[in-house]
């Protein structure tokens, strides 16, 4: 080889060790570390609340998000305190985390207005484009995304499960968050059916744990008496003191979330909170990955679970119809 040949494959090897190195040494680079928070319509230490969020943590890890290696989670526990929640969502907001997941339509209704840039994937919230926080399910449009919680038209299946479990009920009251349109609708949605049912059916709005003993042991005072207690940030902080009333005045009561159910409750028919945490995941992974909230349809419920407790039905002196329990995903003995 020439002198000349040589000095040229010398040179280009240099140049193709250049090109070579510099990639293998990016290789070992340590990951980008991403942040991900959750606004969580839950008190801290709520065991529900603790469920979803190992859910979403599973839901993660699932999809090769590793909080020892490339994602940080910052959780933070509102429950049904406005006041903390909008401290909380600031306090978020000013952390310019990747991705902000709020749960409940108490804490997305906070979290919105506070900004239109950090990417949001919510779970778990009702009616979302009647609410105002996505232009149409198939089209989200700025910077919002996510789950769907209930269709509002399950407010009339509520009122025909509670009439089969309980038929000599003829009054219902549904326990509501008054300025949360998908409550609005769940009432609306028993109203209409109620007719058909024999049933008259009333909204009591509550905000509070005070309000909600007042109301319901008001409503309790007549006779035939049955409750619906409509999803909320509210009613989900409160359920051990709602579950309590419906027991202390023998008030048959259907529920939307299945942690009443297992709790005590009569009866509960809706989503399962911890699949919508899992799903959410898979969103936050994609907006992750690059992908943009807009381009992302908000998903509707894939399944409704019945949720029965024996024990509570036998304590009202109700006879659960052996077809409904056979309909049951769960029954509690």
């Amino acid at each position: 080889m020439s002198d000349m040949r040589r000095r040229e494959f010398i040179t280009l090897l240099g140049g193709g060790a250049a090109a070579v190195w510099p990639l293998a040494a990016r290789a070992q680079q340590p990951e980008q570390m991403r942040r991900v928070g959750l606004l969580m319509g839950y008190p801290e230490g709520d065991a529900e609340g603790q469920a979803n969020l190992a859910a979403f943590r599973r839901g993660l890890a699932e999809l090769g998000c590793s909080e020892d290696r490339n994602i940080q989670i910052v959780t933070r526990w509102a429950g049904a305190d406005a006041d903390k929640g909008r401290t909380f969502a600031k306090e978020l907001v000013g952390m310019t985390p990747d991705v902000i997941v709020p749960n409940t339509n108490l804490m997305m209704a906070i979290l919105q207005p506070e900004t239109r840039t950090i990417p949001i994937v919510f779970v778990f919230v009702g009616d979302p484009v009647g609410s105002g926080y996505v232009a149409s399910l198939a089209r989200p449009g700025g910077n919002v995304t996510g789950f769907s919680a209930l269709d509002t038209a399950i407010g009339g299946k509520w009122l025909e499960l509670l009439k089969e479990m309980a038929p000599h009920v003829t009054r219902v009251a549904v326990i509501l968050h008054p300025e949360t349109p998908p409550n609005v609708g769940f009432w609306h949605a028993a109203e209409a059916a109620a007719p058909s049912l024999g049933v008259k059916v009333v909204a009591l709005g509550v905000h509070s744990a005070v309000e909600i003993e007042g109301t319901v042991t008001a409503f309790a005072a007549g006779s035939n008496g049955g409750l619906i207690i409509a999803p909320h940030a509210v009613t989900l902080a409160y359920r051990d003191l709602i579950i309590g009333l419906a027991a202390r005045y023998r008030l048959p009561a259907v529920y939307g979330f299945r942690i009443f159910a297992t709790s005590g409750g009569l009866l509960s028919y809706g989503t399962n909170p911890s699949d919508q945490f899992r799903r959410g995941a898979s969103y936050v992974d994609r907006i992750l990955k690059g992908e943009k909230p807009a381009d992302l349809p908000v998903q509707n419920p894939t399944k409704y679970e019945l949720v029965i407790n024996l024990k509570t039905a036998k304590a009202l002196g109700l006879d659960v119809p052996f077809q409904l329990q056979q309909l049951a995903d769960e029954v509690i003995e």
